[in-house]
């Protein structure tokens, strides 16, 4: 199976102009061959705290169809970022597109500084995602902090671990010891995607990679430049 992940630099508060950004990248790795695309934490708005609610998506809302149509179109599932707006709780969230037309979305369990000002925490969206012969399961940001998400996620028996996530520089080789040994611990691979450039206040690490299943790194990107990662698995 061919993964892609997508590094990007968002525009923030701008929905239609990031779409466009993640149908085109959707576009170039299904002509591809890739049957999975993962995007960076919260990559159809932008990192932005303070305007998170007016940017908050609701599950169904129509202005996701063009991806999700896309991915019945191209047979490709696509993980996008997006602060999600569930009944009267705000999550940092990804919307799921997958190719039987099928609409799911995982929420963030474990939130960051500032970011428990605006989102609430939830394990209750986990979704496990079945493509082919693949077992997906799903992380953003901060949930690779803990020790504890990895080893939950193995009781979903997960083959692939897909972490969408906004990094700085500061961060991001700590990010890649921890990756690197829930690959090698769990026996999975491990796919990322970050932001690169400057974006909200922060400047983003770039460097979006893949591990196999044994802990070694077998796609990176730099740390400066949009492009679209692509991996074999299995």
């Amino acid at each position: 199976m061919l993964l892609a992940a997508a590094q990007l630099k968002p525009a923030d508060n701008d929905f239609a102009s990031n779409l466009q950004q993640h149908l085109r990248y959707c576009e170039a790795a299904a002509a591809k061959g890739a049957q999975l695309i993962l995007f960076p934490e919260m990559s159809l708005t932008g990192y932005v705290l303070e305007t998170v609610a007016a940017q908050a998506i609701a599950p169904g809302d129509p202005k996701l169809e063009p991806l999700q149509k896309l991915a019945v179109y191209r047979g490709i599932t696509i993980i996008a970022g997006a602060p999600v707006q569930n009944e009267n709780s705000l999550h940092i969230g990804s919307f799921i597109f997958q190719p039987d037309g099928q609409t799911t979305f995982y929420t963030k369990q474990f939130l960051h500084g500032r970011e428990s000002d605006f989102f609430t925490g939830s394990n209750a969206h986990n979704p496990l995602l079945l493509t082919g012969k693949q077992r997906i399961a799903n992380a953003i940001c901060a949930d690779i902090t803990h020790a504890e998400h990895p080893e939950a996620a193995q009781l979903l028996k997960p083959t692939i671990y897909a972490a969408s996530i906004f990094y700085t520089p500061g961060g991001i080789g700590e990010a890649y010891e921890q990756l690197a040994h829930y690959a090698r611990t769990y026996r999975m691979h491990v796919l990322m995607a970050n932001y690169c450039g400057a974006s909200y206040t922060y400047e983003a690490a770039g460097r979006s990679a893949c591990w196999n299943a044994e802990g070694e790194l077998i796609a990176a990107l730099d740390e400066t430049t949009e492009g679209l990662l692509l991996a074999e698995c299995g």
